[in-house]
């Protein structure tokens, strides 16, 4: 209900607003919130002056909090990092050789692909036509094999929006917007907290407490264990000795690239998780066979163990 004029030298659309306040309290830093806002400034003027919508805007913001938690541009978020380097199409102004540089040397000991070493000069336009896994034939045949009718706006947003448009047009329910509301829980915090449980639709927040004691929406509540009821088996047992892959961030399971029993190398790509409407990579911190313990649109708190590599 009032501006303030610090958004004008630090820009922060409402949508990545929203999305990067609730990323801040998923993970206990709001109080890094003002700093965050500052750094917006030269993360914009840097970087290019990309135009500040989803996703470019959240990239602004998650190199923002880098700079505030490690100093500034000695660390990078992989989306900023990609954008100045040009992976997204030029960027409407070139982007500060000495961030450009950074930057690549960043993805190169991230492993990860790096196909531009300069910024490149082409537009998104031009990087999409050559680009054999985008375009209007790609959508069509993702929503031929998902079993969904072909008409210009699923079209739209099976190109657009990939494994969450399929998602979203077979059951909305599996791909949720992330919102919160008032009467809803908190997200799940990590393992043995509390828990966000969905019943007909509703989320409500429990934490077990034992003796028959849990708190479900921060109220106290009196339960009983019925014999015989089971826990769900999980996805796939967790090989003794290994080394856990956990979440870095709250977040949804986009997608499992990796399978069950895979050798897979340092750096390789086990899934990618959807975080605040951005994709985020998980990749193996080692050599060795994965066995993946979570599955597509499984709902994640920071410190979850995703995988384990023996």
């Amino acid at each position: 209900m009032n501006v303030n004029p610090q958004i004008v030298w630090s820009p922060m659309p409402g949508g990545a607003l929203t999305a990067n306040t609730q990323m801040l309290r998923d993970n206990g830093m709001m109080d890094k919130y003002d700093d965050m806002i500052a750094e917006m400034y030269d993360c914009v003027r840097l970087g290019g002056f990309g135009t500040s919508v989803t996703p470019v805007s959240q990239f602004y913001a998650q190199q923002a909090i880098q700079n505030v938690m490690f100093g500034k541009f000695n660390k990078f978020a992989p989306g900023y990092a990609k954008m100045v380097l040009g992976y997204f199409g030029k960027t409407p102004v070139p982007p500060d050789p000495e961030i450009v540089k950074k930057a690549a040397a960043f993805m190169a000991s991230s492993d990860l692909t790096k196909p531009y070493s300069e910024p490149t000069t082409k537009t998104v336009l031009e990087l999409n036509d050559a680009d054999p896994k985008k375009g209007g034939a790609v959508a069509k045949k993702a929503l031929e094999e998902a079993g969904l009718p072909i008409t210009d706006e699923n079209i739209f947003i099976a190109a657009s929006c990939k494994e969450k448009g399929i998602l979203f047009l077979k059951d909305p329910s599996k791909a949720p917007m992330g919102c919160r509301f008032a009467e809803e829980a908190k997200p799940a915090a990590a393992k043995g907290g509390a828990v966000t449980v969905t019943i007909n639709g509703k989320a409500y927040g429990v934490e077990i407490k034992g003796d028959g004691k849990a708190v479900v929406n921060g109220k106290p509540v009196d339960f009983k264990a019925e014999a015989g009821l089971k826990a769900a088996a999980p996805a796939a047992a967790a090989p003794a000795g290994g080394q856990e892959v956990k979440a870095p961030v709250p977040g949804m399971v986009l997608r499992v690239t990796a399978q069950n029993g895979q050798e897979v190398a340092k750096g390789d790509e086990l899934l990618v998780m959807d975080v605040m409407k951005m994709e985020t990579p998980v990749t193996a911190p080692c050599a060795g066979k994965v066995t993946v313990l979570v599955a597509q649109t499984d709902k994640v708190a920071t410190g979850d163990v995703l995988a384990v590599i023996g």
